[in-house]
């Protein structure tokens, strides 16, 4: 059966008219008459703005990137920052990159049937990096404003958060004619060619996160070496079939970068965690059902497993990842349960941060096929470039950024609080290297910014773009 790709239009109540759209593109650019896959992206209109198809025209589309990699852009409701986006005039496209959401997901059940073998597998993926979004976007942009008289009114805005930011440094490096503006949140990628760096960066932020989490509840430290002695000793299932064991705990440190704020998030969701399973295991001398649950929702890698396998070789370019995460995490003792439970029963063993290892691929259910795969990749040094760094010294679209910084920076400042998802020094380094760059700098937020204040956000960031002081 042929795959339809008409779009679809239905109306929010709240004043949206949303048409879903898809797109067929190739599974390879490099080969534009080879395989092809299905790209779906939500293109959001607001009819305050525009009441007729004419006035629809001219409303200028802002395609926003998610965040991940692996993961697909959520269903947006008509408020948070979307709305602030649609009040500044846009019409907005949220894009599922391809391999997530209704974008060909790629797990072991949608294989092709071509693609079964490990090393099959690792080639397929290798065309689910930046690079090839970037190139799904171009194909997207010029079929919806290929046709436009003026050449201005053929480009259009980006935003990009956390990853989504790292494929607007790629799309400013190879296809700057197609951007009107870029904004990117949650921090710049670094432009190294492999991820050490931006690991050891992140470790050390890691444990100044875990310093303030067990300052917080001292009494943590005992509950989290109770819970990981049980873990160690016994063969805890999780509800779809993973494992739960000492490292997939540690793991719960992935929240530490997000902000506390309702629906509870950050540290203090971690604590309610540690807090449910001390006194299961107290009542019952085992985790109970619902912690287990409470688990495997906090970790949503099994769904989208690009997430975990391309995770390091994101940031590579000529260089294999090698298990970089796995590498620095060794230097540092605190992190290894097999160490700190040799030592004083007041010593915090320490969660770890975002970070992928290599026996996730055991112990998620859904990863485990890719065992071998996740290897192969992380082994191969044949990655292609991700940037231009010379194309971005001479960049003249207007570029705007929101970055999160670590407390210690801003020593000056009051309610300190830390990002650790993506390094700020690095992130600097970066800005300095990509002209036309201006940032709105803040310890105010956590890694997930645009979600927790988008108006004052969003304000600020146009503000900025706007190139005005004050």
């Amino acid at each position: 059966m042929a795959l339809s790709n008409e779009p679809e239009t239905y109306y929010y109540k709240e004043g949206i008219k949303v048409i879903e759209r898809f797109f067929e593109v190739p599974l390879d650019h490099d080969n534009p008459s080879g395989e092809k896959i299905r790209v779906f992206a939500r293109n959001m209109i607001p009819r305050s703005k525009a009441k007729t198809k004419e006035e629809e025209d001219k409303l200028p589309f802002l395609l926003y990137l998610q965040g991940g990699p692996g993961f697909e852009t959520p269903l947006q409701s008509s408020t948070g920052f979307a709305a602030e986006i649609h009040e500044r005039g846009y019409q907005t496209l949220w894009l599922d990159q391809r391999g997530t959401g209704l974008s060909t997901p790629f797990s072991y059940e949608t294989l092709p049937t071509n693609v079964k073998a490990d090393q099959e597998i690792a080639d397929y993926l290798k065309f689910f990096r930046a690079d090839s979004i970037v190139k799904d976007c171009e194909v997207i942009r010029k079929t919806l404003l290929g046709h436009k008289d003026k050449e201005s009114e053929q480009k259009w805005s980006i935003m990009g958060q956390s990853f989504g930011g790292f494929c607007a440094v790629t799309y400013l490096s190879f296809f700057p004619e197609g951007l009107k503006e870029v904004f990117i949140t949650g921090g710049l990628a670094t432009l190294a060619s492999q991820p050490d760096t931006s690991y050891e960066l992140t470790t050390k932020k890691v444990i100044a996160r875990n310093k303030v989490y067990y300052e917080k509840y001292p009494r943590d430290i005992r509950r989290v070496r109770n819970i990981l002695n049980h873990l160690e000793t016994n063969n805890v299932q999780l509800p779809n079939g993973g494992r739960l064991t000492v490292r997939r705990w540690q793991l719960l440190g992935l929240d530490f970068g997000m902000h506390s704020k309702y629906p509870l998030r950050g540290i203090d969701r971690v604590h309610q965690i540690v807090f449910r399973a001390a006194n299961d295991l107290e009542l019952y001398k085992q985790l109970t059902y619902k912690l287990l649950q409470m688990v495997e929702g906090c970790q949503h890698i099994d769904g989208n497993p690009i997430y975990a396998i391309l995770h390091e070789p994101l940031y590579c370019q000529g260089h294999s990842p090698n298990w970089a995460a796995n590498r620095v995490i060794q230097k540092y003792p605190q992190f290894s349960w097999q160490n700190v439970k040799t030592l004083a029963d007041t010593e915090p063993v320490y969660f770890t941060g975002e970070m992928i290892f290599p026996e996730m691929f055991d112990d998620f259910a859904h990863l485990r096929p890719f065992k071998g795969v996740a290897e192969i990749l992380a082994q191969d040094a044949s990655w292609g470039p991700l940037y231009n760094i010379g194309q971005l010294a001479k960049n003249e679209v207007p570029v705007t950024t929101a970055t999160q910084v670590h407390s210690i920076m801003f020593t000056l400042m009051r309610k300190l609080t830390l990002q650790s998802y993506v390094p700020f020094e690095l992130s600097q380094q970066t800005a300095a290297m990509i002209k036309n760059t201006e940032q709105y700098i803040t310890n105010q937020l956590q890694h997930g910014g645009i979600r927790e204040d988008p108006k004052d956000l969003m304000r600020r960031l146009f503000q900025i773009l706007r190139r005005e002081r004050g």
